[in-house]
């Protein structure tokens, strides 16, 4: 049984649920799932969980993700990108390299963005993107979001390409499109690429043929350990493994002494036993430690 994480480089023009599917028949097991959703036309790091790796997707650290993404002037898309219908097309020529570089401040930190229709959010119950697909359209929450950089990389206009790093939750696609609609000229996605999604970088993204062909599908494999590495550590003894086996949180006498002073309420740690990791638990103050999720 193999597991942990694949950092996959995505192809375009494939789901994310393609690329678990081609994932579980590549290494022959079921448990297989993905983070983060990545839009069909976009690349690049889509990290898939595989075997206990699943358990961990959500004590994940990817609150910051990298993106490369290419723009498009002048013409507006239902979908915000190459893959939509065309709803609006501007004159754009009145706009210079330095308009759009006058925009970085005014779309750098915490912003307002209201999801596109074409997404996997759901109202419902229903996915707002095959709404979409049925003409509807309805009333969606703006969300909070943050970029924390923003740059040009090149300006060909109409074309332009851009690297951003945000917060998770942020559609780029809407960012192209909120900076066309401040240009008064509309923009949409050619190109999405992602470079980095926590701590799951592009340099260590494989292809699905290199997981395919693998001898070794093991060498690939992104360990547990490192996955949940931004987490605080602490070894237990053999008699509180066998616990923590059993569903029993560890007692306070179980940790290392003034453990418990090192950590905020519900601040998550990892507990091993015998150098292997053996569970993820949830400090509380006043009981010491709650388990989250074990790992055989």
């Amino acid at each position: 049984m193999l597991d942990g994480f694949y950092v996959i480089d995505k192809p375009v023009g494939v789901t994310s649920h393609d690329i678990v599917s081609r994932v579980r028949r590549a290494i022959g097991q079921k448990k297989v799932g993905h983070t983060g959703t990545l839009d069909p036309f976009a690349t690049g790091v889509l990290p898939v969980a595989v075997g206990e790796g699943t358990k961990a997707i959500q004590f994940l650290d990817e609150s910051e993700k990298e993106y490369r993404a290419v723009l498009r002037l002048g013409i507006a898309t239902d979908t915000q990108d190459l893959t939509g219908q065309v709803v609006s097309e501007r004159d754009w020529t009145g706009v210079t390299p330095a308009d759009l570089e006058a925009l970085v401040p005014r779309f750098t930190g915490k912003l307002s963005q209201l999801p596109p229709m074409f997404s996997a959010l759901k109202q419902g119950g229903v996915p707002l993107y095959k709404l979409a697909r049925q003409g509807k359209e309805v009333e969606r929450e703006p969300r909070e979001v943050e970029i924390y950089s923003l740059t040009f990389d090149w300006i060909r206009l109409p074309e332009a390409a851009f690297t951003v790093r945000c917060s998770r939750g942020t559609y780029v696609r809407t960012l192209a499109c909120d900076i066309g609609e401040a240009l008064g000229c509309g923009a949409h996605l050619l190109e999405l690429r992602r470079l980095k999604s926590g701590l799951f970088l592009e340099a260590e993204a494989i292809t699905l043929e290199t997981l395919q062909e693998a001898a070794d599908k093991s060498e690939l494999l992104m360990p547990l350990d490192r996955a949940l590495d931004h987490l605080k550590s602490f070894e237990l003894c053999e008699e509180a493994g066998r616990r923590i086996a059993n569903g029993i949180a560890p007692q306070v006498q179980d940790l290392p002494p003034g453990a418990l002073d090192e950590l905020k309420q519900d601040e998550e740690v990892r507990l091993y036993v015998a150098g292997r990791l053996a569970a993820v638990a949830r400090c509380d103050k006043v009981r010491g430690l709650r388990l989250a999720r074990g790992f055989n």
